[in-house]
């Protein structure tokens, strides 16, 4: 084993990954950045994170290859990137890649850059040892950059301006005077997204097909507020609810401990990408939430009990296997156990069968394909092929008994599964992630009347306001005990967003408290008091080749769109006009991104809904004892485009949130900035809630 490298003592359980590597890598920062100019060397810089099954293969066969190290180590200064606690750098690069490639990016990504600049002029994402798939050896490619540096710096310095001039006009692609904001992106947005619909196998577009989360959560949005309009659009709810369920009932989710993967390899949604990742699954908990409040309301009663299921095991997973004792949520869990990828999560035949008696087992193996053919590497992912209602005809059982055997069936495989050697987990906290799961737990707890699920985001709230908050800024990541990094603009916003969404569910002032320090921040640090819109790093940031405002949705939703979305619902909960001031500016700044094409933009769409249609706010203040009975009566009754703060009497001294009443009880009924007289008798409140 090489003796270790610049890595050793990186926060990064990906960095560390590396830290053993023969190649003489370096983190980003000043002494690697120095080091290239002076003995002027390109520098090749190698983004990824410690889920990456790619990242793995690349690193196992280049990395550790003492041949190719000697190349990297001999004709450049190598940089490792962790894309999840700097993805400043990740989005430049891959923008910078998209740019020179003209293709999509990826992980690993792969970039040489100029050392003066810090500027690329050649990259990829993963190269094998050997020449395949239509992709030069890596060693090749090591040797030929090596050469076209030395001898190509003329066409280096050509190609180097027009990148930068490139992504400067990226940077400042605006609309010049102020948009005309309407709801057209809205219904473009509709139509494209139908363009793209799956109606065989939902989701959108073929494979590898993602589930474009923030897309779903848009369109059950968008149903809702054209169903209160009166202008019913079923179809959209089709499209939404369709969609969730073939992920649900897919090979995408797991059956037996609950979580959703990355993403499916086919449009099936058979067979995924193994890898389970905090920003998908708190995403995925909250539209599960909505996609079960409206199956309520609309009396799809086995899709809300399937929806239901989801949501319970996917919530539980979270806590059980994702929170550390301190609080936090931890990142991700890799798609590899024992150096193969999906190892853990599947079946052989023989060995179900000998856990389960013959009729579970009977109705099991029907559901999930068990007496097909193996459909992973000789073996069986579980990936359903019959609903419960199917096996209940097909059976000749109660629906009762199937939900009863086939939940006894995932609870004695679940135990013999946790015997299993697990995969690794990277075990550091980023704020941005936690806050979207902060936002799902809340919205679980709050449908399913789990108190637990809203504790756990508490405590991961408490976590961060102790450990990350730090002199009125957050830092930005957390592991064994070490917080750096100053934080992105999706930490505050996503944060925000997540704090919001808890006091719907369990008010408490010092989450209102951190709520507004956030905002100020957002406005201080982030905004662009020119353009409007907020920039992805703060003011104070190390300058890079770029600066951008990230607009649409990638792997995570826009932190534009969440922050325009989060500050319109403070300002108008505080009755502060600089806050949905702001948000509307973030509209005008991205429109020519959202004009361009309105379905990438799911976050800034929610935004854009919210902004044309403002939801109802509800705010219930009065004797604790009353104060929850009639949160009760809302909550019974909610609706999608609602939202109810319930701030109990004893907690209300001092809150910049309407004023204090001297009523027992006492409901305040605003849309937008048109408010309902108050209301203090509860029939009225319920006939209020009726007419909504």
């Amino acid at each position: 084993m090489s003796a270790p490298n610049a890595l050793a003592n990186q926060t990064s359980p990906y960095l560390q990954q590396h830290a053993d590597n023969p190649v003489q890598w370096y983190p980003w920062g000043t002494e690697a950045l120095q080091l290239a100019k002076q003995q002027n060397k390109p520098i090749l810089l190698s983004i990824g994170y410690s889920a990456c099954h790619w990242c793995h293969v690349m690193a196992h066969e280049s990395f550790e290859n003492e041949q190719t190290a000697a190349i990297m180590n001999q004709h450049f200064i190598n940089i490792k990137v962790d894309r999840e606690e700097r993805p400043d750098l990740d989005k430049i690069y891959q923008l910078a890649h998209n740019m020179l490639a003209q293709k999509a990016g990826g992980w690993p990504l792969t970039m040489f850059l100029t050392p003066d600049d810090h500027i690329p002029f050649f990259g990829g994402t993963y190269f094998p040892p050997e020449p395949r798939h239509g992709l030069p050896a890596f060693n090749e490619i090591l040797q030929k950059v090596a050469g076209f540096y030395q001898q190509g710096q003329e066409q280096i310095q050509q190609q180097n301006t027009a990148l930068a001039t490139a992504l400067h006009q990226y940077e400042h692609l605006a609309s010049e005077q102020q948009a005309n904001i309407s709801a057209t992106p809205l219904h473009e947005a509709i139509e494209q997204l139908s363009e793209n619909f799956d109606s065989v196998n939902g989701g959108f577009g073929g494979a590898p097909k993602f589930p474009h989360l923030t897309n779903l959560e848009f369109l059950f949005d968008h149903y809702w507020v054209m169903q209160q309009q009166g202008k019913a659009a079923p179809e959209t709810l089709e499209m939404a609810l369709f969609s969730l369920k073939k992920m649900v009932l897919g090979g995408i989710y797991d059956h037996i401990g609950g979580g959703l993967c990355r993403y499916s390899v086919d449009e099936l949604w058979m067979i995924p990408h193994f890898e389970k990742m905090l920003y998908d699954n708190g995403p995925f908990l909250s539209v599960c939430a909505k996609a079960y409040q409206i199956c309520q309301l609309t009396d799809r009663v086995e899709d809300a009990k399937l929806f239901k299921r989801v949501l319970q095991q996917s919530a539980d997973w979270v806590m059980r296997e994702m929170q550390s004792p301190e609080g936090g949520f931890y990142s991700t869990l890799d798609a590899d156990s024992e150096g193969e990828e999906g190892k853990f999560y599947v079946w052989q035949q023989e060995d179900v069968k000998q856990l389960l008696d013959e009729e579970t087992y009977e109705l099991f193996a029907t559901q999930f394909g068990l007496n097909w053919k193996p459909n992973f590497e000789g073996a069986w992912h579980l990936h359903t092929f019959r609903e419960r209602s199917e096996l209940a005809e097909k059976f000749n059982l109660p629906i009762e008994t199937v939900d009863e055997k086939l939940d006894q069936a995932c609870t004695i495989l679940f135990k013999q599964r946790e015997q299993r050697i697990r995969p690794h987990r990277d075990e550091k906290t980023l704020v941005s992630w936690n806050g979207l799961m902060i936002k799902g737990l809340a919205m679980a707890g709050r449908v399913l009347g789990r108190d637990d699920y809203v504790q756990a985001a508490q405590k991961a709230v408490d976590f961060i306001q102790q450990t990350m908050w730090e002199r009125g800024r957050l830092k930005a990541t957390y592991k064994d005990g070490k917080a750096h990094l100053n934080a992105y603009l999706d930490d505050y916003a996503f944060l925000l967003d997540g704090l919001l969404e808890l006091l719907q569910t369990d008010w408490r002032n010092q989450d209102l408290s951190l709520a507004i320090q956030l905002a100020e921040v957002l406005l201080a640090d982030f905004a662009d008091p020119e353009k409007g819109g907020f920039y992805f790093t703060a003011h104070s940031h190390e300058a890079l080749i770029s600066r951008p405002k990230s607009y649409a949705d990638e792997s995570m939703p826009s932190g534009n769109g969440v922050a325009a979305s989060a500050l319109h619902r403070l300002g108008h909960l505080l009755v502060e006009a600089r806050f949905y001031t702001a948000s509307e500016k973030v509209l005008n700044a991205a429109w020519a991104h959202i004009e361009q094409l309105p379905y990438a933009h799911g976050a800034l769409l929610l935004a854009l809904n919210e902004f044309m249609n403002p939801s109802q706010t509800i705010i219930l203040r009065g004797k604790p004892e009353l104060v929850a009975e009639w949160k009760a009566v809302y909550i019974a009754s909610a609706q999608p485009h609602q939202v109810c703060f319930a701030i109990p009497k004893q907690l209300e001294d001092d809150m910049p949130v309407v004023r204090q009443t001297q009523a027992d009880i006492v409901a305040y009924v605003c849309t937008g900035m048109q408010c309902d007289a108050p209301i203090t008798d509860i029939e009225a409140f319920k006939q209020c809630l009726k007419a909504s």
